[in-house]
């Protein structure tokens, strides 16, 4: 099943558009990094904080999860404690200006597929995307071979 956008280009269905939750307390960052994911063809949904990325993902079908570390509330490390719980198989990038090698071995070894440090780069955010869809696509491959539910 293949789409025709505006342009009468032809999108492949590899390419669906992912769907994924952007968690950070800065307003202005969200802003950003929604502008930089729909640049990339992502729908964005956004959470100010690890309690309401909780709410987001039990109330969502999420392709992926961009996660500050250092939040009020709720922080990530918790969040993501709870969303891999909830969610096993939705893949989660982790965000922080506070990246000690400590919290990224952390949160990597919680489920966490990458890692990206603030100020991030557009390139880092590309390289996110990738991988958030790689484990997607992987974690859909497995589950239709095994025939059990995505």
């Amino acid at each position: 099943m293949s789409d025709t956008n505006a342009g009468g280009q032809v999108s492949e269905p590899e390419e669906k558009k992912l769907r994924l939750l952007v968690t950070d307390d800065s307003r202005l960052l969200r802003k950003k990094l929604r502008e930089d994911l729909e640049n990339l063809g992502c729908e964005v949904l956004e959470a100010a904080n690890g309690r309401e990325a909780i709410e987001i993902d039990m109330a969502n079908e999420l392709d992926g999860v961009i996660l500050d570390i250092v939040m009020p509330e709720v922080g990530g490390i918790e969040a993501l404690q709870v969303i891999r719980e909830v969610s096993p198989d939705v893949p989660i990038v982790m965000l922080s200006s506070a990246g000690t090698p400590q919290k990224l071995m952390q949160t990597l070894k919680m489920g966490a597929i990458d890692f990206i440090q603030k100020p991030y780069t557009k390139e880092q955010i590309v390289r996110a995307v990738k991988a958030i869809r790689r484990a997607r696509e992987k974690f859909l491959k497995k589950a239709a071979e095994s025939g059990s539910k995505s």
